[in-house]
């Protein structure tokens, strides 16, 4: 079993941390974990915010506690230590970007040939509207135009040639918010770009963890059945921030895809 999506954030950059993620997975079953940083953590990758920083003062007191953190140089070293190790199950190496169509060419430059194991393209911005950073955010927003516009975003991030995977693809249901509108001609849209450039999808149960009231556990049963049926690749994930969450629910995961 996979766990293809854990954080690393909350702790320093050391051997020491790795290794209670690798401690909780062997607990857990597992037999590979995929570590990543958000790019934001990254002065390198800052830039790409400012848009959503200038359309939100809660964005941009969030983004400035947050971001910046590291430059990129110290994530590589960590990983080039890391793979020097030996341990019980495979640990690979990636990053998880945030889409902008607009930088897309900064993206590329700045991860070409870094030897990142994999690397996840994900929306947390549609418009530059954060949608998934907390539920007050969404007072007054047209949901069928959101929902329309973050589908049609996925795509172009499933075109774009930067990515082996996209994360959590339809995260944007996180607090509940539904259009008025049928999804399956976006599930299908989606599917076939995630086929077409030989890309994975993330069954993600990071939503449900956060948000049990109204997000459901991973991705939804339509939309499974859709990347079943044009061959997408789908692997589990927890999303987890500490090494506590690694593994949640990943053996309900499995069943759901299997199920689908």
């Amino acid at each position: 079993m996979t766990d293809g999506h854990i954080h690393l954030e909350q702790g320093p950059y050391t051997l020491e941390w790795i290794q209670k993620f690798v401690d909780r997975a062997v607990e857990m079953g597992l037999d590979e974990i995929r570590l990543l940083e958000h790019c934001y953590r990254f002065r390198e990758f800052t830039p790409m915010y400012g848009s959503a920083c200038a359309k939100s003062g809660y964005v941009d007191a969030w983004f400035h506690r947050r971001a910046g953190i590291y430059n990129l140089r110290e994530y590589l070293e960590l990983i080039e230590k890391v793979r020097k190790q030996r341990y019980p199950i495979t640990v690979k190496f990636g990053l998880e970007v945030c889409y902008f169509k607009e930088s897309e060419q900064l993206v590329a430059e700045l991860t070409k040939d870094k030897g990142f194991d994999f690397l996840l393209g994900s929306l947390h911005f549609v418009d530059d509207f954060a949608f998934d950073l907390s539920p007050e955010q969404w007072a007054g927003v047209d949901v069928d135009r959101i929902y329309r516009s973050y589908f049609e975003t996925s795509v172009s991030l499933a075109e774009s040639g930067l990515f082996d995977g996209i994360g959590h693809p339809d995260t944007i249901k996180l607090f509940g918010h539904k259009p008025s509108y049928p999804l399956t001609a976006f599930y299908e849209r989606l599917a076939q770009a995630l086929s077409g450039s030989g890309m994975y999808a993330d069954q993600n149960s990071g939503a449900e963890r956060r948000y049990p009231k109204t997000a459901s556990l991973g991705i939804d049963e339509e939309f499974l059945r859709i990347l079943k049926k044009h061959h997408v690749k789908i692997i589990t994930s927890s999303d987890a921030h500490c090494p506590e969450d690694v593994g949640y629910k990943i053996r309900e995961l499995n069943q759901r895809i299997l199920d689908a």
